[in-house]
C-alpha cells in the first residue's frame, strides 16, 4: 500500500490550514494520483504533525510513504527540518519505505502555472 503525505508549514490562522486540508482532498480525488491513501501534515503550528501524519499512514497499512513538501523554496524547512522528522520515523520503522519527493517549488510546471495565473493581469 502506498501513501502520499503532503507537508505544509502550518499556520496560526486555521483557515490557512483548512486550505491545505481541502487541497489534500482534491489531490486524493485527482485521477492521476495513484496513492492508495493521500493525507496532509504540518511542520508546525497545526495538526497533525509530520510524525503523526507518517504514523497515521503506517497505521493505515502503508508500506511506502511519499512525503511531499508543499513549499516554494529550498529553505531550512525543506533541507533540514522535514528530513530530520522523516529520519526519526525511518529509524523507528526501518521496514517501511519512507522517502521525500522533490518540493513543490522545484517542479518545472511552476513557471507555467505562474505565467498562467498572472497573464490576465498583464494584458494590455
Amino acid at each position: 500500500m502506498k501513501s502520499l503525505l503532503l507537508i505544509a508549514h502550518g499556520s496560526r490562522r486555521e483557515a490557512s490550514n483548512e486550505e491545505i486540508r481541502e487541497l489534500t482532498i482534491k489531490l486524493r480525488q485527482h485521477p492521476s494520483n495513484n496513492a492508495d491513501n493521500t493525507s496532509c501534515a504540518f511542520l508546525e503550528l497545526a495538526e497533525p504533525s509530520i510524525p503523526e501524519g507518517i504514523q497515521s499512514c503506517i497505521d493505515n497499512g502503508a508500506k511506502t510513504i511519499v512525503v511531499y513538501p508543499y513549499f516554494l523554496s529550498k529553505g531550512r524547512h525543506v533541507t533540514e527540518d522535514i528530513p530530520a522528522e522523516v529520519a526519526r520515523k525511518k529509524l523507528e520503522y526501518p521496514e517501511i519505505d519512507i522517502f521525500i519527493a522533490g518540493y513543490f517549488g522545484a517542479a518545472d510546471e511552476v513557471v507555467d502555472l505562474l505565467a498562467q495565473q498572472t497573464s490576465h493581469a498583464l494584458k494590455p
